[in-house]
Formats: C-alpha cells, sequence, structure tokens
C-alpha cells in the first residue's frame, strides 16, 4: 500500500514538474449529445464536472473510471448500485428505493427489455462511449412510455460535433498486487456536414479477474481461497453507427445500428454450504437494436417525433457439474437459451397553441416475443432438449400532457396515459403443476391488463439564481411472465391474475446558483401499493388431468409452494443534496447525500425487510489544477450499511435479515496533457483496499489501479 501510495505522488510531482502544455479542453457534452434520442428530464444541468440530479456526463464517466453503467450512475444522488448475489450475480441499480422492473432502462429513448423476466444486468452496459446518462426520479414525463414506475434512466449517445470528429480512449488495469487485470478501451469517429452527418463507435471492456481485499479470511476454500476472485472474469463489447439527415435548421432524421455482445462467469457465495452450489455461466448475453428517429416540424406551431424499433436479446445460461465448468452430466446441468425479439415505436405530437400553451399527444406500440427451449443432462449422458416455447405480447401507452406557462416565472404541466396490455401466447413445456403423465407443451390462462398514470409539476423560477419545483405523479408497472406464470422448478403457483404494481411519488425541490456556487436540494415521498411479492401458499390439490375441468387426485397435495400475489404496500422518503463550487481557479469541489428510508412489507411476514439500498450514501470530490494541464481528483465513496438477507439456513428455518455493506473508499485520478489532443492519467479506487459486502455471501472488489490514454481531434 505504501509503495503504491508513493509511485503515485511521484507520479504527481513528476507530472508537476514538466508540465507545459494547455488544460485539458472542457468535455463537449452540451454538443455532442444526441438529441433524438433524449427523454424528457426537468432539472437544468451544471456547469462543472457534470453530476446533477438527472444527468451524468461522459467527462465524469471517464474521469471517475467508471466503466459499467451501475458504478456510473452510482455517482448520482438517489441512486445506488448493487449486487443482486445468489448464482446469477447480476450488477443491480436502484432509484430512490426502486428496483430494475420498476426503472425502465433506455438506449436513446428505446426500452431495453426482456420479456420473460427483464433480469438486466446493468454491469453489461457500457458507458465510454456515450454522451451522458440521463435520470428521471420519481416524476418520469408519461410521454416517454408506460412502466416508469419509479423513475427512468436513459443512456445518450454521441453526435459528430465537426467535421472530422475522432476521440479515442484506453485503460489498462492492474489488481492489488498491481498484476494486470484487464482493460477498457473505445473510439469514435464521425463527420458533420451541412445537411448530414455519419458515426461508428466501438466500446470493449475485459476484465481478467479483480482481487478480494487483503483483509478477506477464506472460511470454505473450496467456495473461495481468497486474492483472485474465482469466477470474475467478464467480456463486453459494442459497436454503434448512426447516419443522420438535418435538411433545416428544425428536422433532424437518424437512422442508428447498436451490437453489444457480452460473456460473464458467477462467483460462487464465499461460505454458504448448506445451498448446493450451483456451477453457472453465461457465455452469451447479446443485445441487437435498429432504430429510426425523427423531428419534423408542421409549420410554426407543431412538431411531429417518432421512433422505430427492431431489437433482438440473445442468451445463454449454462449449468456444470463442478467448478471445473467442464462436463455436463448431473440432473441439475443444463443449457438455457432465450431467443428474444421486439418491434415497435412511437409518435408524439407537440402542438402550441398559443405563447403559452403546449399540448403533446403520444402513443407507444410494443411486440414482445420470448422463445426458450432447456437442454436437461443426466448420468446416462444422453441430453434431452425440450420443444421451443413461445411466449408473446404486445404493450400500448397513450399519453396526453399539457404544459401552460400560468406567468414568465411559473409553469404547470399536467400530464396522464393509459396503458394495456394484450397477452397473445404464453407456452410452457412439462406436466403441469400438480399433475403426472407425460410432458406436453401447454398453455398458461390468458389474461389482458390495463392501468392508468397521473402526474402534474410546477416549475417557477422564483429568481435568476433560484428554481423551485413540485410534483406529484401516480405511476404503474405491469408484472412480468416470469412474475405470472413461473413455476421456479415446479416450487411455484401461477398468477395469470396479477396486478400491475402502483407508486405515488411527491417531490419538492430546487436548484440555487450564484456566481461559483450551486446548490441542488429535493425531498422525495413515495407510496407503494399492490407491491408483487413470493408469498407461501396453503396446500395445492394434484389433479389427474391437464385441461378443465381439472379433477382432483384423492389424497394428494402439493406443499410448500408459492406465488406472487400482490399483498404489498409501503412508503419510500427522503433527501438528496448537491453542491458544487469553483474555490478559487483551478480547484473545483463538489458532492453529494442521499438519505432514504424505505418501509415495505406484507401481512404474512413480518420478518422481511427491502434489500440492496442504504439509508446514508454519498459522493464528494475536488478537481485541482496546480499547473496548465495537469489534474488531481480525489474523491471518496460512502454509504452506510443495507439490508440483506442471510442464505446459508435449511429451508425449514425462517428468513434471517441483517445489516451489511457500510463503506467509505477513497480514489485518485492524475491526468497530464502532453499535447492539445492528447492526454495521459494514472489513478486507483478503493485505496485503503476496505473489505464490505453489498450482498450476503459476495464481497466487493477491493484496491484497483489504473493507467488511462486519451486522443481526441
Amino acid at each position: 500500500m505504501r509503495a503504491t501510495l508513493a509511485l503515485m505522488m511521484g507520479a504527481v510531482t513528476l507530472l508537476a514538474s514538466t508540465a507545459q502544455a494547455q488544460d485539458v479542453a472542457p468535455d463537449a457534452d452540451a454538443d455532442n449529445r444526441f438529441s433524438l434520442g433524449q427523454i424528457i428530464v426537468t432539472a437544468p444541468r451544471t456547469q462543472s464536472m457534470g453530476i446533477d440530479s438527472s444527468t451524468l456526463s461522459s467527462d465524469a464517466i471517464y474521469t471517475f473510471n467508471r466503466t459499467a453503467l451501475d458504478d456510473a450512475v452510482n455517482l448520482m444522488p438517489g441512486v445506488s448500485s448493487g449486487n443482486s448475489g445468489g448464482t446469477r450475480n447480476e450488477r443491480l441499480v436502484f432509484v430512490r428505493g426502486f428496483d430494475r422492473f420498476q426503472v425502465p432502462l433506455s438506449i436513446d429513448g428505446i426500452r431495453v427489455y426482456l420479456p420473460a423476466d427483464n433480469r438486466l444486468d446493468y454491469g453489461r452496459f457500457l458507458t465510454t462511449d456515450i454522451s451522458e446518462v440521463q435520470l428521471a426520479k420519481g416524476y418520469a414525463s408519461v410521454l416517454d412510455g408506460p412502466g416508469a414506475m419509479g423513475g427512468a434512466i436513459n443512456l445518450v449517445t454521441r453526435k459528430p460535433t465537426k467535421e472530422l470528429d475522432i476521440d479515442v480512449r484506453g485503460t489498462v488495469n492492474f489488481d492489488n498486487d498491481t498484476d494486470y487485470a484487464g482493460y477498457s478501451t473505445s473510439a469514435m469517429v464521425g463527420t458533420k456536414q451541412d445537411k448530414w452527418y455519419a458515426q461508428a463507435s466501438y466500446a470493449r471492456s475485459f476484465t481478467d479477474h479483480w482481487d478480494l481485499p487483503n483483509d478477506f479470511t477464506p472460511r470454505n476454500t473450496a467456495l473461495e481461497d481468497g486474492g483472485a476472485r474465482d469466477f470474475s472474469r467478464t467480456r463486453d463489447w459494442r459497436v454503434n453507427a448512426k447516419i443522420g439527415f438535418t435538411p433545416n435548421a428544425t428536422d433532424e432524421y437518424a437512422l442508428s445500428y447498436t451490437y453489444q455482445e457480452g460473456a460473464k462467469s458467477a462467483p460462487l457465495h464465499i461460505s454458504d454450504t448448506v445451498t448446493t452450489p450451483r456451477f453457472w455461466d453465461w457465455p452469451e448475453w447479446n443485445i441487437t437494436s435498429i432504430y429510426f428517429l425523427s423531428t419534423t416540424a408542421l409549420g410554426d406551431r407543431a412538431t411531429l417525433k417518432t421512433r422505430a424499433y427492431y431489437n433482438q436479446f440473445d442468451s445463454i445460461l449454462r449449468s456444470f457439474n463442478d467448478r471445473t465448468m467442464s462436463t455436463q452430466s448431473r440432473p441439475f446441468a443444463f443449457d438455457s437459451p432465450y431467443a428474444d425479439k421486439a418491434w415497435g415505436g412511437s409518435a408524439q405530437l407537440d402542438f402550441r397553441a398559443t405563447d403559452t400553451d403546449t399540448l403533446r399527444l403520444a402513443f407507444h406500440y410494443r411486440h414482445d416475443k420470448h422463445v426458450e427451449a432447456q437442454t436437461s443432462f443426466s448420468t446416462a449422458g444422453v441430453p434431452t432438449t425440450e420443444p421451443d416455447q413461445t411466449q408473446t405480447e404486445n404493450s400500448f401507452s397513450l399519453a396526453l400532457e399539457n404544459e401552460i406557462a400560468l406567468t414568465p416565472a411559473l409553469r404547470f404541466t399536467l400530464g396522464g396515459s393509459f396503458d394495456w396490455r394484450d397477452l397473445k401466447l404464453a407456452e410452457e413445456f412439462g406436466a403441469p403443476l400438480g399433475t403426472t403423465g407425460t410432458s406436453v407443451i401447454y398453455n398458461y390462462p390468458r389474461r389482458d391488463a390495463d392501468t392508468w398514470n397521473a402526474q402534474g409539476r410546477f416549475d417557477w423560477q422564483a429568481s435568476e439564481a433560484l428554481n423551485l419545483h413540485a410534483s406529484l405523479s401516480s405511476r404503474a408497472r405491469f408484472p412480468t411472465i416470469f412474475e405470472r406464470f413461473s413455476q421456479r422448478f415446479n416450487t411455484a403457483i401461477p398468477n395469470p391474475n396479477l396486478k400491475a404494481e402502483r407508486a405515488t411519488n411527491a417531490e419538492i425541490g430546487g436548484t440555487w446558483t450564484h456566481n461559483r456556487l450551486r446548490m441542488e436540494a429535493a425531498a422525495f415521498y413515495s407510496w407503494i401499493d399492490d407491491a408483487i411479492f413470493t408469498v407461501a401458499t396453503p396446500a395445492y390439490p394434484c389433479t389427474a388431468t391437464t385441461t378443465p375441468p381439472a379433477v382432483p387426485t384423492p389424497g394428494c397435495t402439493l406443499t410448500n409452494l408459492t406465488q406472487s400475489q400482490n399483498v404489498g404496500s409501503g412508503k419510500y422518503y427522503g433527501v438528496e443534496l448537491s453542491v458544487s463550487l469553483t474555490v478559487l481557479p483551478g480547484l473545483d469541489i463538489g458532492a453529494n447525500y442521499t438519505g432514504i428510508k424505505r418501509d415495505l412489507s406484507y401481512a404474512a411476514n413480518p420478518a422481511f425487510r427491502p434489500t440492496g439500498v442504504p439509508a446514508h450514501k454519498g459522493f464528494a470530490y475536488a478537481d485541482w489544477s496546480p499547473v496548465d494541464g495537469l489534474h488531481v481528483v480525489p474523491s471518496v465513496d460512502l454509504a452506510s450499511n443495507r439490508w440483506t438477507l442471510f442464505t446459508a439456513l435449511p429451508a425449514s428455518q425462517p428468513q434471517r435479515y441483517y445489516r451489511t455493506g457500510a463503506y467509505v473508499n477513497a480514489g485518485i485520478r492524475v491526468d497530464y496533457a502532453l499535447t492539445d489532443n492528447i492526454d495521459i492519467g494514472i489513478g486507483g479506487r478503493n485505496l485503503f483496499d476496505d473489505y464490505y459486502t453489498l450482498t450476503d455471501g459476495f464481497p466487493e472488489t477491493g484496491r484497483t489501479l489504473f493507467a488511462s490514454i486519451r486522443a481526441h481531434y
């Protein structure tokens, strides 16, 4: 540790003594954002590092070396990242306490949705080649589509700003012992002409391994022996190409293509000897997206915006016999491929009835298709592959919003939408739960559903420096096919009548800017109704038939079953604070804080605790430029404990929750501009090698170091 810090301080001294170049050119986020791909966020942007309540700039992402989405948005107030734990080991994001099912993710405004279960792994989404992350919290405009019960996240890709626009970045990562641990790289080349533009970009991230902190003491070396974390390798890459046509000052048309590939292993629980380990691996986690975006002025008072897209999601989960991950010959070994497709679009008409009254109407349509066919293995050595099972569903949303300027300084926005879902097909293969006989393809009962959303917001520019707002929003989200129909390896009863969850979100807040000081604050309160929980059910009768009317089998019942039900309710509330200040020329500082309380429960399980979100979380940094071309950026992440579930218990014992995950992680980055177009940098995170765990049995990364280079033209 001392040697590492001495090396870094020596590098700082060397760079300071030799600095001759000009300051690094400021990030051009205000120009290179792909405006067609933006959603509606309401807070004004900061002009400092680029971290505020609703946007995260590419400059901040690069400075703090946040190459994956979950890690990047953790910089922002109101957002916390986590780990799902278990054999899936997915990276999670919570927005004011709401999880990945309740906060939609989009790329350029196009929803990323996995039709079967929507278990997005935010660690698979790279941030090195995007322009910004947009975040709507609580109040997410109904114009942007359905499902935003707790907010919305949108990745905005880049757009060229000059005739020849080039940006190339590369970072090499090192572990706790300064051994090679992986790399990330990105490249963008584009051109902006008078009436058209074109761009291509590439991003790649490879993690060979990451180290556990030195304080880690192995409890079971068969599960984890310390040092390099077993099964921590990941690989992700993405390409994006777009071409746009700008015939005049008001109209724009763009065609974009994105292809993304991911692969990951899944580390094991470090100490659970009660639960049988699952040796799982994801060799494929791929996304393809083709989309067309446009905005067209219809006279002086109307604008038409359209989006049309085709998405494809292909993934494979493989289960192996043991930790060698080489053979599949036991009953729990399998290959589970998913082939998902989605297509649809939206149209939005904005009409300015008067200079103070604007009406907006939007319609969204989406068709989702999920296909799966698991291959199972056994000691006989003969694999068995199921026939394809298909689930298809259409979803619609019709939204209306009216924005009125009550006075030159006071604006009121009122919006509402109606969402509906049309389930076309829901197939399953096997013997239906509680029946005996030959496995067959059968259909779950089809149930359509609809729901409403409503919201209102006041924005008041109280003075040149002070902006205030107040909002109230009631939003719902439909349950996934998994929540409605999955039998969870014959342990759950389907519930086709499962209703939508709902949250009513209230917020007051404001921003104040004076000279070199900017402050943001917000207080929020959310009421949650019809929350979906997995609950224990009474004994379930076996039946002798698979089609109605089912005939009970005398003396036969199934026990220890669960079902998804709308039995939960609760409230989330808290505050967010942000501040940024130019202390003096060459020294900027910034910090944000989030305090949140979550009360969510259902009567049948008084021991339940909502997991994954710390009660207190903060981030602070300083950007010091002692001489031209040199930037020294120390930072600190901190969070209090959060609830997690202890998993190493027999099924007969009640669930046990406990608090874990408090940390204070120090980081630093030192950049030097060799020329106006080339920058080099070194840095590290978790410098004091803090040992902490966000979810039971899965410790987080220890100390990491990196070196980077960036060339831009």
